[in-house]
């Protein structure tokens, strides 16, 4: 199958059961915005106990006390221990920091391997005064006994032995920057098709991505041809919700390309009907030259001269000014939970706020554990703060809870709108492309699930009808089995059950993604929860 039919076939996917439901094609368009016009449908869904928690929130009462007294300690964290210890109910309150106004954006790195991508979040590191002049001679030197004297930018973000004797990222680097306008998280993604699962992970958290080419004569043609990483990257980025695309084509000052503007143009157009064929509407992905290497284009402008072609702004001006996520800091909390770890004995729990707010001292539910807790820690990348709304990548301690308690995937969310575990779901999803020897999908087909920050192996239960790609049209007859460059409304079963929502509820929640063997065979949309509660009046139910 090309690759423009099976972008085509992503692009096409009509509506599955019930009739409302929206279509991968609207992931994939870009048009990521929950319908209110067929609220009753939902309505209809099968009922479940609601339960959620009840228990849990009086086993918790008395770590309430004890969360109270730390939210007072934790306001006045910007004094000395032992100042903070001594302050009496009598003394005068310190004036509480104004809260930050400027937005939060996080930026995933993606593209295939060696594109650059570590050098570029070095760079970027470096120039906003993040890294001294001191650690990169450091990093210089450790680089020319190991992966080489070009990769000590690279050295910033990969850490651990093994990234960098190889030169090569395996886990998600994580680094925070600021501008005068905004705040970014970095996410660099790996590169290597070993470990997509990795960047999936690292995607799932991004408000804009930044797809790293290398203009290098032969390399960009090995990440752009089937099995290079371009293309998937791309795909999987549009699939997870990141709308916002920022093309940085890297290495314009090799000497295969001496900032050629033929080689530029000739990237520009193999990649902008691929991205179109995704998903991208051309008003929402930018290009621009680079060498992050040499600085070219990051910050600043080269010197006059450099680049004749290209006069537009460098990249961080772009991420300045690229449009913000449209985001509801008044919809039901909802916080996938991406790790977990340990500072001084507590349990700090990483995520990020995918809608609703939180605040010291809330009262929050854990799913699928329906554990009850209150926050007693609350802080951003950079700074410790009393409330974060949707965007922001926070860490959080809650009251109650312990490591077996928290895992990968988990949501965090208000207590009396809770999210619902469930062990299957219907979907629709467009089949991009199968195993050579499995050419066919039928009920029993294994896969693994990959939905915002879960995991989780999966199973088609049943196939419930097929949709031509061409004419819209639903088959009558359920059918035995599909081949790859189809459409078809299915039930999914998950080995545990998973925390989702319905796409036309929460977008962000709803997309998801099936792999098998380590390749990407489908995207898709949840469409139906069987197992979720009615959604009437929490108050009264």
């Amino acid at each position: 199958m090309s690759d423009a039919e099976a972008q085509a076939a992503v692009e096409e996917v009509e509506e599955e059961v019930p009739a409302d439901a929206p279509a991968v094609g609207d992931i994939i368009e870009g048009e990521g915005e929950a319908s209110s016009s067929h609220e009753e449908e939902d309505k209809k869904v099968d009922g479940g106990d609601d339960g959620a928690g009840k228990a849990a929130e009086e086993s918790s009462a008395k770590e309430s006390e004890t969360s109270d007294n730390n939210d007072e300690e934790s306001e006045g964290s910007s004094e000395t221990k032992e100042a903070s210890a001594a302050v009496s109910s009598a003394a005068p309150a310190k004036p509480e920091e104004p809260e930050e106004t400027r937005d939060h954006l996080s930026l995933v790195f993606i593209g295939h391997v060696d594109a650059g991508k570590s050098t570029l979040a070095g760079q970027i590191l470096f120039l906003t005064g993040q890294v001294d002049e001191r650690t990169i001679e450091k990093y210089q030197e450790e680089a020319a006994g190991k992966a080489g004297t070009s990769w000590y930018l690279a050295f910033i973000m990969d850490t651990n032995e093994e990234e960098r004797t190889k030169g090569k990222t395996v886990e998600v680097g994580r680094a925070h920057f600021e501008t005068p306008k905004r705040r970014f998280t970095i996410l660099d993604a790996p590169g290597h098709k070993n470990y997509v699962p990795n960047m999936i992970g690292g995607a799932s958290q991004a408000d804009v991505g930044v797809l790293v080419i290398s203009a290098r004569k032969g390399e960009f043609e090995t990440g752009f041809e089937k099995g290079g990483q371009t293309r998937e990257h791309a795909m999987l980025a549009k699939t997870l919700g990141v709308n916002q695309l920022v093309i940085l084509i890297n290495k314009m000052d090799d000497k295969t390309v001496e900032w050629s503007q033929t080689r530029y143009d000739e990237i520009v157009g193999k990649l902008n009907p691929f991205l179109r064929q995704s998903g991208f509407r051309p008003r929402d992905v930018t290009f621009l030259p680079a060498s992050a290497y040499a600085a070219a284009f990051i910050k600043e402008k080269p010197a006059p001269g450099v680049c004749r072609f290209y006069d537009g702004p460098p990249l961080l001006q772009i991420l300045e000014d690229i449009p913000l996520p449209r985001r509801n800091a008044e919809a039901p909390l909802r916080i996938p939970i991406l790790d977990r770890m340990k500072d001084a004995g507590k349990l700090i729990i990483q995520g990020k706020v995918e809608s609703g707010s939180v605040r010291i001292n809330q009262k929050v539910m854990l799913m699928p554990g329906k554990k009850v807790g209150k926050v007693t820690f609350l802080g951003t990348d950079l700074k410790e703060v009393r409330v974060a709304r949707p965007g922001e990548n926070i860490r959080i301690s809650i009251s109650g809870l312990n490591d077996d308690h928290v895992r990968s995937g988990f949501v965090i969310c208000d207590e009396e709108k809770a999210i619902t575990p469930v062990p299957q779901f219907e979907a629709q999803i467009a089949v991009i492309d199968l195993l050579p020897h499995k050419p066919i999908l039928s009920p029993g087909y294994g896969a693994v699930f990959h939905c915002h920050t879960i995991v989780e192996e999966c199973s088609i239960k049943l196939l419930l009808h097929e949709v031509d790609r061409k004419t819209g049209a639903v088959a009558k007859k359920k059918p035995a089995f599909v081949k790859k460059n189809s459409m078809v409304a299915c039930r999914i079963e998950v080995a545990q059950p998973v925390c989702i929502e319905t796409f036309k509820d929460f977008p962000q929640l709803g997309r998801f993604t099936l792999r098998d063997e380590g390749k990407t065979i489908a995207v898709g949309t949840v469409t139906r929860l069987p197992q979720a509660r009615p959604k009437t009046d929490q108050a009264s139910a």
